[in-house]
């Protein structure tokens, strides 16, 4: 493990301090509460730590990082055994409900491969070009994601988006 990690030039508490936040914030774009993106994020780091190839750089650590969230994100989604509580039950054990920005609220709406698009592009600000690699897709699929996902969040919303 220890030599896999030493490759990027960085240790394992160095890579989890560096991109927790990233990685969080990817899996609650699936997740949407909390404690499920939680969950996503440290099994990511799990996977990290058992991780046997060698990264070539920072950037190929970051890049496996935000393939591997969003598939653990979908595995997770995809289990039949994950169980829904009624709220009303535990209403006196919730936190308070905080308020959310409804373009955050509709870009939560959108399907898997839009939301992780405009997540990417807009939140950690990566070229189509970079994007089309990390996802496995060309330039021009992207590009059409972002457009979509563009369009369908002008109608929900209203207005011009850039």
């Amino acid at each position: 493990m220890q030599s896999t990690l030493q490759r990027t030039g960085r240790s394992f508490q160095e890579i989890y301090e560096i991109y927790l936040p990233m990685v969080y914030r990817i899996a609650y774009t699936y997740m949407k509460n909390p404690y499920d993106s939680e969950d996503a994020a440290h099994e990511t780091f799990l996977r990290l730590l058992r991780q046997t190839k060698p990264f070539q750089s920072q950037e190929h650590c970051k890049r496996w990082l935000i393939v591997t969230v969003t598939n653990v994100c979908r595995d997770l989604l995809r289990k039949k055994s994950r169980t829904e509580m009624d709220l009303e039950e535990y209403r006196d054990l919730a936190a308070p409900e905080a308020k959310r920005d409804e373009l955050l609220e509709e870009i939560l709406r959108l399907p898997d491969k839009y939301k992780t698009a405009v997540y990417l592009h807009y939140y950690e600000g990566y070229p189509v070009k970079d994007m089309a690699r990390i996802l496995d897709q060309s330039p021009e699929t992207v590009k059409t994601w972002l457009r979509r996902a563009r369009e369908q969040l002008k109608k929900t919303l209203g207005g011009e988006l850039r």
